[in-house]
C-alpha cells in the first residue's frame, strides 16, 4: 500500500553557517516542503511514497522533481505548469539569537491550482493514507478548497488521512482568511493529528489550563469529543536552552490513553528546520508497521532528534538509524 502526501514542493534559501540573510552575497539551497519532507522521511524508512503536487516547468521545478524522486519517492503525480516556484528563505540562529523565516510563495505554480486540477479518484487509487498539513490552505483560497477536497475525497474512500496542523500566521494573515473555520474542516476528516494543545485552542475557541501533560492531554480529550474521527494526537514539547540545546519530548494521545516520553537533550544543532516533518514520519511508520503506542513515539522522538543533525529540511534515515538511537548508539559504529 502506499502513503500520499499532498502539498507544494519548494526551494530553502539558506545563508551559510549562521550568517545574516546575504551577509555575502551566497545563498545555501536545499529543496523542501512539509508535505515532501515527510514522503521523503518515509521513503528512507522503506515505505512506498507517491507526491501529489504541481511544480513550475522550467530548471528549477526540475530540479525540486529530481531531488524528491532520488529519494524513492514516486513523482508521477506531480504536474508541470507555467508559473513560478515557491521559495522560503532562513536565516539560521546562532547562541540567543533566533533562526528567522520569510517566504516568496504568492502565485506560485502550486498555489493557483484549485479542487479541479487533481483527480482525487485516480490520485488515491491504492493509497492507504493520506497526508497532508495547514500550510497548503494557509496559501490562498484556492489551495485550502483543494486541500479540504483532498481531505473529503479520501474520508469518502474510506482512506486514513494524516493532518499535520503546521500553523503558520505569516501566510494565513496575506489574505483574508479563516484559519479556523479551515482548519476544522480538515481536521473533521482526519484518523491522525499532529499538533499541540495550541493548535487544538484555535481550532476550538478556547483555552487549557494547567500546564506540561496534564494541559496536554485536556487540550486532546476536547478535540476527540469535538472530532469524532480523530483516533490519535501526536506532538512534541521543546524547551530551547540556546540555538544548539534543545530538550525535547514527545506525547501520543488516544481517546482512553496516553503515551509520553522523557526529554532528550540535543546538542550540537546542525538544522532544526524539517525536525516536526521527521517526527511525523517516525510516528507514521510505526503506526503503519502496527506498532505499539510506545514504540511509535519513540520512532518520532528518534527521528526528530536525528534530523537535528542534518542540514536541509529532509530526513535521510534509515530503520537501523531509530533502532540504533533507541539503543543508545551513540559511538562509532565500525
Amino acid at each position: 500500500m502506499t502513503v500520499a502526501c499532498f502539498g507544494e514542493i519548494l526551494l530553502r534559501m539558506t545563508a551559510p553557517g549562521r550568517e545574516l540573510m546575504l551577509q555575502k552575497p551566497h545563498l545555501d539551497v536545499y529543496v523542501a516542503g512539509a508535505e515532501a519532507n515527510v514522503g521523503v522521511g518515509l521513503a528512507n524508512l522503506g515505505h512506498r511514497v507517491k507526491m501529489v503536487s504541481r511544480l513550475p516547468d522550467n530548471a528549477l521545478g526540475q530540479a525540486a522533481l529530481d531531488a524528491v524522486r532520488r529519494h524513492g519517492v514516486d513523482v508521477s503525480a506531480v504536474t508541470r505548469t507555467a508559473g513560478r516556484m515557491g521559495l522560503y528563505f532562513l536565516t539560521q540562529g546562532a547562541g540567543l539569537r533566533a533562526s528567522e523565516i520569510f517566504y516568496d510563495r504568492k502565485d506560485s505554480a502550486f498555489a493557483k491550482a484549485g479542487p479541479e486540477d487533481f483527480d482525487w479518484p485516480g490520485l488515491l487509487e491504492g493509497v492507504e493514507l493520506l497526508h497532508l498539513s495547514g500550510i497548503t490552505p494557509a496559501l490562498g483560497p484556492r489551495s485550502a478548497e483543494a486541500a479540504i477536497a483532498a481531505a473529503e475525497a479520501a474520508a469518502a474512500r474510506g482512506i486514513a488521512v494524516s493532518f499535520d496542523g503546521n500553523y503558520r500566521a505569516q501566510l494565513w494573515e496575506s489574505w483574508d482568511s479563516d484559519p479556523k473555520g479551515v482548519l476544522t474542516r480538515l481536521v473533521s476528516k482526519a484518523t491522525i493529528l499532529f499538533g499541540n494543545h495550541r493548535d487544538i485552542s484555535l481550532l476550538l475557541g478556547r483555552n487549557f489550563g494547567g500546564g506540561g501533560a496534564d494541559r496536554r492531554r485536556e487540550a486532546a480529550e476536547a478535540a476527540f469529543r469535538a472530532f469524532p474521527n480523530l483516533k490519535r494526537i501526536a506532538s512534541t514539547a521543546r524547551h530551547v536552552e540556546d540555538a544548539d540545546r534543545h530538550r525535547i519530548s514527545a506525547r501520543i494521545d488516544e481517546p482512553i490513553t496516553s503515551v509520553q516520553t522523557e526529554e532528550v537533550l540535543v546538542a550540537g544543532i546542525v538544522d532544526r528546520i524539517g525536525a516536526g516533518d521527521a517526527f511525523a514520519a517516525g510516528v507514521l511508520h510505526g503506526v503503519l508497521g502496527g506498532r505499539d503506542l510506545d514504540r511509535t513515539v519513540r520512532s518520532g522522538l528518534a527521528l526528530t532528534c536525528l534530523k537535528h543533525s542534518l542540514p536541509g529540511d529532509f530526513s535521510l534515515f534509515g530503520p537501523g538509524d531509530i533502532e540504533a538511537f533507541l539503543a543508545g548508539g551513540f559511538d562509532v559504529r565500525r
